[in-house]
């Protein structure tokens, strides 16, 4: 991942150009926080992740039966949701986990726990990238020619491997690291995690496959974040932050999240 970029809103206006750098598959905004791991410090997603399903396995057919699902879901509010999760890169793409947090978390409400998420964002992502290029495994809406739930974005996840889901990486971290934030949380939390990443499968942008093996290289990033000075220090800046500030309002309709979540 690495130097300038345009910005989400502008990704459905031009096609990707060589070089462009993306996290999970979608340009990334120019103005950003810098990752927090150098490239020989962050855990190889080739060497932790087993290969794909192969064509005609249980795992495959496993696979199939989810990206199924998913289409049959188009237009619930499950899909609405999945489609607020698939928002990485504005100033409230945090804001996903609230609900579970128990308050606002953006760049706004809580704005040193917001570059914390970000920054750590950035390696969660890279972490599935080595396996993403490696496999090269295709999505299931260009396998089953089924709606995605950002269209815009298609013409970015085509040239990004399917194997293992950057977003579902980056969900399940940011679920990691606030529950190290707040301990009270972390059932919501991870939960809530687990549910961001299996978005991208409702959103027939990821395969079942994809976003559990994404929860693996997130699990060893963080491992690995926890060594990082930088990172450390912005987690105990976000600690005192959340201990001090006071919540403000949600912006989120947490009863109507947790309705879809559970009628899914």
């Amino acid at each position: 991942m690495a130097a300038e970029c345009v910005d989400a809103s502008q990704a459905a206006e031009r096609a990707p150009q060589v070089g462009t750098p993306t996290m999970a598959g979608v340009p990334i905004p120019a103005k950003r926080p810098t990752r927090y791991l150098a490239a020989d410090e962050l855990p190889d997603g080739l060497l932790l992740v087993p290969p794909p399903p192969k064509p005609g396995s249980a795992a495959q057919a496993r696979d199939l039966e989810g990206a199924k699902q998913a289409i049959a879901q188009r237009g619930s509010a499950r899909w609405v949701l999945a489609t607020s999760d698939a928002d990485l890169f504005t100033p409230t793409s945090t804001g996903t986990m609230s609900c579970a947090a128990g308050r606002q978390i953006d760049a706004e409400a809580t704005p040193a726990t917001y570059n914390l998420l970000f920054r750590a964002a950035i390696d969660f992502s890279n972490s599935t990238a080595s396996a993403k290029d490696h496999y090269k495994r295709p999505r299931p809406f260009m396998e089953n020619g089924g709606p995605s739930c950002t269209p815009d974005a298609e013409r970015y996840l085509r040239l990004n491997g399917s194997y293992p889901s950057g977003h579902g990486s980056i969900g399940y971290g940011w679920g990691l690291v606030l529950a190290e934030l707040i301990p009270a949380r972390t059932t919501a939390l991870v939960a809530r995690a687990r549910a961001f990443g299996d978005s991208r499968r409702v959103c027939n942008v990821h395969w079942l496959s994809d976003i559990e093996e994404g929860r693996v290289t997130a699990t060893a990033t963080f491992v690995r974040l926890q060594t990082n000075s930088a990172f450390t220090a912005d987690l105990d800046a976000a600690r005192r932050e959340l201990s001090t500030l006071p919540p403000v309002a949600m912006k989120r309709d947490c009863a109507a999240e947790i309705a879809a979540l559970a009628a899914e």
